[in-house]
């Protein structure tokens, strides 16, 4: 593919992701915040919770960052002290989105698989905790990536742009650094979440299993279920949200493991036929498609939703025609 072409893609692909992923997660934080849609609270935290951190990747990642450098390539942003305090803040926001996802993955397995537990952990002082907790801990463990970057280049004394320091591929300590915080972001995550959502599904056919065959042998037939269908609905909920963040987020974590073991840099250019940039942003642009997939799903697994949704798109149109009347 010509180079304009896919500098063109670039150009055209994240503004799209901003004028989609903004209103979209605006939306699904109000919606869920007014708590009309039959979710408990400790749920609805963290839901809420992950689109402000998809809606805070959006505007730092894709506004600040991605559609800054395409349409105004030197700014104030482009100070090599702002880029690495945006650098800062965009991996603790990501950080902070995947364990949030893990954190409402184990809050779900709990409330379906540990009923005696449950009480104590799936509450509303629980959830404000942990998200708290988890917002604040990878602020912290992120504060280590400011001192990674050195300047692309110096004019007038002012330094700009950033480019990775040529020590952090050969420095054991930087190595280690780096391990240890691509291990606590995917990798643990895709293990607990996929180990999570095994047990959840484990638990679920057997119980589900239980309760058909006791209401069978209570009623002589089998009927519907209530209680079964409120938690299919969580459940399908679950399973799309960690299933599209474990699909969007792979080829991130293959992307890391092909550096490490190719032995390959993080690559930082503009040249778009090198297949490990190609590689590397293409998964990056799937990341940050994540940012905008979870409003959509709320929208397909959650009638209330929907009807919040129609109801909040009427009533601007409601109140212009009575202005017009």
């Amino acid at each position: 593919m010509h180079v304009a072409t896919k500098g063109l893609v670039f150009a055209i692909y994240y503004p799209v992701i901003a004028a989609i992923g903004v209103p979209a997660n605006l939306a699904v934080i109000v919606i869920l915040s007014r708590r009309r849609c039959g979710l408990s609270r400790s749920i609805t935290y963290y839901l809420v919770s992950i689109a402000v951190t998809d809606l805070l990747l959006i505007i730092t990642v894709v506004i600040f960052s991605q559609i800054a450098g395409i349409y105004f390539p030197v700014s104030f942003l482009s100070i090599t002290p702002v880029c690495s305090l945006r650098s800062v803040l965009i991996y603790a926001i990501i950080d902070s989105f995947v364990w949030l996802t893990v954190a409402f993955t184990f809050d779900r397995f709990m409330a379906i698989c540990c009923q005696k537990l449950k009480i104590k952990y799936c509450t509303n002082k629980m959830a404000a905790r942990l998200i708290g907790a988890v917002f604040g801990l990878n602020c912290l463990k992120n504060t280590f990536q400011y001192f990674i970057y050195e300047p692309l280049y110096i004019t007038n004394n002012i330094p700009w742009f950033c480019r990775v320091k040529l020590i952090f591929y050969t420095s054991p300590a930087w190595a280690a650094h780096d391990w240890i915080h691509r291990i606590l972001t995917p990798c643990l995550p895709f293990l607990l979440i996929l180990l999570l959502n095994a047990l959840t599904v484990r638990h679920i056919q057997l119980a589900s299993g239980a309760r058909r065959r006791h209401r069978a042998h209570s009623n002589g037939e089998t009927q519907s279920d209530p209680e079964m269908e409120k938690r299919r609905n969580s459940i399908v909920l679950l399973f799309c949200i960690s299933g599209s963040f474990i699909l969007l987020y792979l080829p991130f974590l293959i992307n890391f493991i092909y550096v490490r073991i190719a032995k390959r840099s993080y690559f930082s250019g503009s040249n778009f036929n090198e297949s490990d940039f190609i590689l590397q942003e293409t998964g990056f642009m799937l990341q940050l498609l994540s940012s905008c997939v979870n409003p959509f799903i709320h929208a397909g697994t959650q009638r209330k939703f929907r009807e919040e949704l129609k109801t909040g798109v009427k009533y601007p149109l409601t109140l212009i025609v009575k202005l017009f009347k």
